[in-house]
């Protein structure tokens, strides 16, 4: 699936879609599609925030589906050796590990693993989600100043 092409053909949507599909276990990078759609000459604002709401939706999907399916979630992640570090992470630091959440590889895991867990609300949104908008605001901030 190419990133350009999603956001050539959809605009701001073609972002959203991307970035959602990027938040899941899916092997996107949301950060390509950023770049690509400031690329196409995409306004800075409007990319910050469908990036991040495509972003946190996806990861909230994560969220719910550890939630609903918690046991056979768990023995999957086990499998995994990068699984396996993203749950070595949340039963050491319990909802301070999504700090990590907007990491390649463990952070998709562990936005599952919080719903697992069931982590606090507030680590959800100040760290499942809050760093998504973080890192897409550094990320357009240094493009802006290339």
């Amino acid at each position: 699936m190419d990133a350009a092409v999603w956001i050539a053909n959809y605009g701001l949507f073609g972002l959203l879609v991307f970035a959602f599909l990027a938040a899941t276990l899916l092997p996107f990078s949301s950060e390509i599609a950023v770049l690509t759609a400031l690329q196409l000459g995409l306004s800075p604002g409007p990319v910050l925030l469908y990036a991040t709401l495509g972003n946190c939706l996806g990861a909230m999907t994560n969220y719910a589906l550890g939630c609903l399916l918690s046991q056979p979630t768990l023995r999957r992640l086990q499998r995994r050796p990068w699984s396996r570090r993203a749950l070595t992470w949340a039963q050491r630091y319990g909802g301070w590990s999504l700090a990590g959440s907007w990491l390649p590889l463990v952070g998709d895991p562990l936005m599952l693993i919080s719903g697992i867990f069931r982590f606090h609300t507030a680590h959800i949104l100040v760290l499942g989600l809050g760093t998504r908008l973080l890192r897409y605001a550094v990320l357009i901030g240094l493009l802006q100043h290339l």
